[in-house]
């Protein structure tokens, strides 16, 4: 076994402030979240304006990165909250937001320099190209589509310029074998995604 090869980040879901203590008690290094508005994570808890900044102190006091989700495709008249939102993750601290829509991708970048930029499982990165254009907008880290096999992983990584890939694309290809985007989620439980930390 590679001696250099880099220690995997153990990011575990924290629908709110039980499960964020239980994460950072068990060994999470980072833990993922939702705020009120913005996330995909609707049947968390969820963090209100004033419970994210808490929870993020909380888990920075205790050694662990805080990963808050602003994954849905918002339409063009949520799009206007979209900055006030985006600020308000950046001043508490957040580490990084997990994104699927390119224009709060971008906006993200504007309006939340501080916070690290990853791309979503809700983008359903299949192939290099795609993977790779992310990571030239500006992109930290990408997770990639669930349904991808080991060799696809590998080719991925192979031909991109950073080494980051979602080992809950691994996990979760163990449980379902459909094709990208036919229906809901095949997960049975929510699992944490272990991603090489860069």
């Amino acid at each position: 076994m590679d001696m250099m090869r880099k220690k995997p980040e153990l990011l575990s879901p924290a629908g709110d402030m039980e499960k964020l203590k239980m994460a950072v008690a068990y060994g999470a290094d980072a833990v993922y979240l939702a705020g009120t508005s913005f996330g995909m994570r609707s049947f968390a808890g969820n963090f209100s304006p004033e419970e994210l900044p808490l929870a993020v102190a909380y888990a920075h006091d205790h050694g662990v990165r805080v990963h808050v989700t602003v994954n849905t495709m918002p339409r063009s008249g949520e799009v206007d909250a979209l900055p006030a939102h985006l600020e308000r993750l950046n001043d508490a601290g957040v580490d990084a937001l997990i994104l699927a829509d390119l224009g709060a991708f971008t906006l993200a970048g504007k309006y939340a320099p501080r916070c690290e930029r990853h791309i979503s499982t809700q983008q359903s990165i299949a192939n290099y190209a795609c993977a790779q254009a992310w990571y030239d907008l500006g992109a930290k880290r990408v997770v990639l589509a669930r349904e991808l096999s080991m060799d696809e992983i590998r080719e991925i990584r192979r031909r991109t310029s950073r080494r980051s890939a979602s080992s809950a694309a691994i996990r979760r290809r163990s449980w379902s074998w459909r094709r990208l985007r036919t229906g809901p989620c095949a997960c049975p439980t929510p699992a944490a995604v272990c991603s090489p930390i860069t």
